[in-house]
């Protein structure tokens, strides 16, 4: 059945929004939150499992020191105090994906918590503030098996994969974000995002919304504008991309509005992302904390990090990615657009390679942004992994710079390398891809297009040298493009002077 809704621009007229952001980090440690198996991503399924991360009886989990070191360096990020002295629960609840029925986590003692982070939406900077960041374990993945939608309704069988069970994960929760108005979708992109920014830099994940490293569950509400209060939520489950999380809130604010102004209530639940076709489905009625029947766990003793420990910790940190962004700009020397272009596209950080390895920072920029984005989108892979290093990107550039190729010619370069023909020189030489700078061959070239084109060449004889550019794209052509445009030019007002 397809939602009714209401228009954006209506919705705000008579409603005020309220969001929470729930984002799920899963950690890039080498094994799983409470025991030793591999956490590789990929392998082949029930293959990275043991008794403890299944569940099985008599099995006895153990902390991951480093999953605890990521935990607070993530709340030091955010701004975050850090508990003196915490604890892991139960979290009671069946699912197939969770083999022992209850999910280990934390409940009301979170190991960092009352953080915030400064987001910026067309000049105006808005606050997030973090409830909790708070440790727990991942579930296994489902696979759905047969009927059109690949959930559960429908399907013919579903198949478990436990590999993923276990594997750390550092759930990021933010108080209730009010006064975004119209600009709420955008806040709500704009925190994901640069929350990823954040944990990047931090190391502590790949952060890859496509393979599951983060995921944004994206609580919704309104209230009557101007009342003050909070209106029932909604919860938008496993959202995956920026772009996703900003339509779920646009669609969500616009469904509530209809249920509202028919006079009906809002069902707390949750809700599927469909990123098909943009909008939210019915999952299941939420539940409330006491529905999890939380208990301490009984087998893990107390977390309890040193104040030593976290200093030491708040000195590892990186520099903000906010503040590197303004200081990168400044650097470079690019425009508020053209750096708003380079953090759309994902691409700071290998602009920033390719400058360290010697291209320009105009230079990186155009083959990132346009070049490798464009290969990128056709491919449908993410530009980091094109298979192109900044390093090679700036050995190609320097080829164009020392007259070597053209930027014609530096586009077949990324065809080799693209198809692993070996280093940008290797490619060159291979395909035959060099400048000729053999001044008998250009100059004869010139005569010929000059012989071919009498009409062209009296007009430049009469004072017309805006003509020469037929003469010039009939040398290149000749020459297979293997030309310096601008020595070819000189070569023919030379001879038509």
């Amino acid at each position: 059945m397809t939602d009714t809704l209401v228009a954006f621009d209506d919705v705000l007229a008579s409603y005020d929004p309220a969001m929470g952001l729930e984002v799920h980090v899963e950690l890039n440690t080498v094994t799983k939150m409470f025991c030793g198996c591999p956490t590789e991503f990929g392998a082949e399924p029930n293959t990275q499992v043991c008794p403890t991360c299944l569940g099985l009886p008599g099995a006895m989990p153990v902390v991951n020191g480093k999953a605890v070191e990521s935990a607070i360096r993530i709340g030091l990020a955010l701004n975050c105090d850090i508990a003196e002295w915490c604890r892991f629960a139960r979290k009671n609840y069946f699912y197939p994906d969770m083999p022992k029925n209850f999910q280990t986590s934390q409940y009301d003692e979170p190991i960092a918590f009352e953080g915030f982070m400064d987001v910026d939406v067309d000049g105006e900077t808005f606050r997030v503030e973090i409830e909790r960041a708070h440790m727990e374990e991942d579930t296994g993945k489902a696979t759905h098996v047969g009927g059109a939608t690949g959930r559960i309704h429908g399907a013919d069988h579903s198949l478990i994969d436990y590999n993923r069970a276990g594997i750390p994960l550092i759930e990021i929760v933010t108080k209730p974000i009010l006064g975004a108005g119209a600009k709420a979708p955008d806040v709500a992109r704009a925190y994901v995002s640069q929350l990823r920014d954040l944990i990047v830099a931090l190391g502590v994940s790949e952060a890859r919304m496509d393979q599951g490293n983060l995921r944004a569950d994206v609580n919704l509400s309104l209230s009557p504008k101007g009342s003050g209060t909070l209106g029932t939520r909604s919860e938008t489950k496993n959202v995956n991309s920026f772009r996703s999380v900003e339509r779920a809130v646009r669609y969500e604010m616009s469904r509530h509005a209809a249920v509202l102004d028919a006079g009906e209530k809002v069902l707390q639940e949750t809700r599927h992302w469909h990123e098909d076709t943009g909008v939210t489905t019915s999952g299941r009625e939420k539940s409330d904390a006491e529905d999890y029947r939380y208990f301490p766990e009984p087998d893990l003793v107390p977390v309890a990090p040193s104040r030593e420990w976290v200093e030491e910790l708040r000195g590892t940190l990186p520099e903000n990615p906010v503040a590197k962004r303004a200081r990168l700009q400044g650097d470079w020397g690019y425009t508020d657009l053209e750096m708003r272009d380079v953090v759309a596209a994902g691409v700071v950080g290998l602009i920033e390679e390719t400058v360290a390895a010697g291209a320009s920072p105009q230079a990186a920029r155009k083959w990132w942004l346009s070049e490798l984005g464009r290969r990128a989108n056709d491919a449908g892979v993410d530009i980091t992994d094109l298979g192109v290093a900044p390093a090679q990107v700036a050995a190609v550039q320097a080829l164009v710079d020392g007259g070597s190729l053209n930027d014609k010619l530096a586009r077949q370069v990324f065809d080799g390398l693209l198809a692993g023909e070996g280093t940008p020189e290797e490619v060159v030489a291979a395909r035959g891809l060099a400048i000729v700078s053999d001044e008998g061959a250009l100059s004869a070239a010139v005569d010929g297009a000059i012989a071919a084109n009498p009409d062209v060449a009296d007009k430049i004889r009469d004072g017309k040298v805006a003509a020469a550019g037929a003469l010039i794209g009939a040398v290149m052509k000749e020459m297979r493009g293997q030309a310096d445009a601008g020595r070819v030019r000189e070569l023919i007002l030379e001879k038509l002077s």
